[in-house]
């Protein structure tokens, strides 16, 4: 198992790098979210990658975390949803916004992403809610109550982190008839001071 590269950066591609490990050249396919900050050609890169292995076909992934590189191990446990899917979910949404998505139920945000449709979501929901509940997030997005989920997706959105946007939601007044907008003019003063 390759676990991760360090080498010099050959080449970008539209989904992939070729990273150069002492003489050799690793074709890595990555998030958009990742190429775009890896570097130039030329500057030496360090990824955290996934070795997936199908019939008659190698291919390596990439990440810039282990936190990217985690998710994308959990999404390719969920059956039918492969590598290259759990990819362009990575480069649609960040980690914080497909925890969060999943965690909540939000099949809504999950559906944003190209090639995942409604019976996707709802199967990523159904199979990872539990383990993503369970600790891989580190915030209580889980234990937010279910009127508020919408005012979290939207922060997060806004590019709040998911334990910034708790930490926000957390102060809306509990149980309120106040509609979605209202309770995100709430939730935004709380980043005013």
């Amino acid at each position: 198992m390759i676990a991760s590269l360090q080498g010099v950066l050959e080449s970008l591609g539209g989904d992939y790098a070729i990273i150069n490990v002492g003489g050799v050249g690793f074709r890595v396919y990555m998030p958009t979210s990742v190429l775009s900050t890896l570097g130039k050609a030329g500057e030496e890169v360090r990824v955290y990658t996934h070795l997936h292995v199908k019939d008659d076909d190698l291919s390596l992934y990439g990440f810039g975390s282990t936190d990217e590189l985690t998710l994308f191990e959990t999404l390719i446990g969920v059956s039918g949803l492969g590598p290259r899917l759990a990819l362009a979910m990575l480069s649609s949404l960040t980690v914080d916004q497909l925890t969060l998505a999943i965690a909540t139920g939000s099949t809504d945000l999950l559906t944003t992403v190209p090639g995942i449709g409604k019976k996707v979501a709802d199967r990523l929901v159904l199979e990872l809610k539990d383990k993503i509940g369970a600790g891989l997030i580190a915030t209580p997005a889980a234990q937010i109550a279910q009127e508020n989920t919408d005012v979290l997706a939207a922060l997060t959105s806004l590019g709040y982190s998911v334990a910034e946007a708790s930490r926000a939601v957390a102060t809306l007044p509990a149980a309120s008839d106040l509609s979605i907008e209202e309770r995100i003019k709430l939730a935004l003063q709380y980043f005013g001071g």
